[in-house]
């Protein structure tokens, strides 16, 4: 993006009080945008379908407006979208106040193209689930400088039109968003293959029926935190510790009438990735019912992030439809 956004601010919501009948033309420039403003807004939001409905009020602000009075589109439809998502961000706080248990992102399975680019070591970082639970730490204008800056490489006079600020502000937002996350990182990147072996080394670890191989694969100070939102017993606050954490894996893939009542049958688990990170994808009929994205660093797994709320596996249950997946390595509880 080269040109600026002077000319083309958001109008305000009496500017759409009139129908703008869209021309094809109008309607395929809004489409080549739209898969960049969806993994915007999934970076700031945390949620596919919340991405989704900021994206889909996006349009009907640009059917609402005179386009042929729009210089650049792209600008226009980042800044309409990220005030969008700002407004959503500052409620999403109240609500995650009020939430049952522990909050974590909604997990985008390999394929997803929520998951928007991923040709440097920061895109795919910043989208990574580690991070993105990361960046619950941040006020929703440290999160939208960060995801403009790091993800898509917006600079930071462009940002400080999209958010009203000076561009020394912007600078200086970024600056301390950057620090708070990586204050908390710890994530190494590996690939694909990479994934599948370190998730088939924990998944017989973890059915071994021992503790000892699990705590070999984990580092002092690892967590595991569930979210179940309340739909699905998770348990409200992490464990702490391998030993702590290594006790309820174990406990977790122990087969039991319990567990599969809950899950609706015996899932069969997969290796995959979620968020460009190992994950484990449990999947019952079809549908998916649980993903555990693991955190890995040089000293070991860090992290377990269990998503296991239905609301948000909705998503997650398409995308496997359209997979070639293969077979599950085995059938849990």
């Amino acid at each position: 993006m080269t040109a600026g956004l002077a000319a083309n601010n958001d109008p305000g919501p009496e500017y759409y009080d009139r129908a703008m009948p869209l021309t094809a033309d109008d309607v395929d420039r809004f489409v080549a945008y739209r898969h960049r403003l969806e993994a915007i807004a999934y970076r700031l939001l945390g949620s596919a379908a919340e991405a989704e409905d900021a994206v889909q009020e996006t349009f009907l602000r640009w059917q609402a407006t005179d386009v042929d009075r729009i210089e650049v589109p792209e600008a226009w439809l980042t800044k309409v979208l990220t005030n969008l998502c700002l407004n959503q961000l500052t409620s999403a706080r109240a609500r995650h106040e009020t939430y049952v248990g522990q909050w974590l992102p909604e997990p985008l399975l390999a394929g997803d193209p929520l998951l928007g680019p991923a040709d440097t070591a920061e895109q795919r970082e910043l989208v990574s689930y580690a991070v993105l639970t990361l960046m619950e730490r941040l006020s929703p204008n440290e999160r939208a400088v960060y995801v403009l800056r790091e993800a898509f490489d917006y600079p930071h006079r462009e940002i400080a039109e999209i958010l009203d600020l000076t561009e020394p502000a912007c600078q200086q937002i970024f600056h301390r968003a950057k620090q708070h996350v990586a204050d908390g990182k710890a994530r190494t990147e590996i690939d694909a293959a990479a994934a599948r072996r370190i998730v088939e080394e924990f998944l017989a670890a973890a059915t071994s029926g021992q503790t000892e191989p699990l705590v070999r694969l984990l580092t002092q100070d690892a967590i595991a935190i569930g979210d179940g939102g309340g739909k699905v017993p998770a348990r409200a606050k992490a464990f702490e510790g391998a030993v702590a954490v290594a006790k309820f894996l174990r406990g977790l893939f122990k087969p039991g009438e319990a567990k599969r009542a809950i899950a609706g049958g015996a899932p069969g688990v997969y290796a995959w990735t979620a968020n460009g990170d190992p994950a484990v994808v449990a999947v019952v009929d079809g549908r998916v019912v649980g993903v555990m994205c693991l955190e890995v660093s040089a000293k070991g797994i860090a992290a377990f992030r269990n998503q296991v709320n239905p609301d948000k596996l909705g998503r997650a249950t398409a995308v496997w439809a359209a997979t070639d997946h293969g077979q599950p390595l085995f059938n849990a509880f």
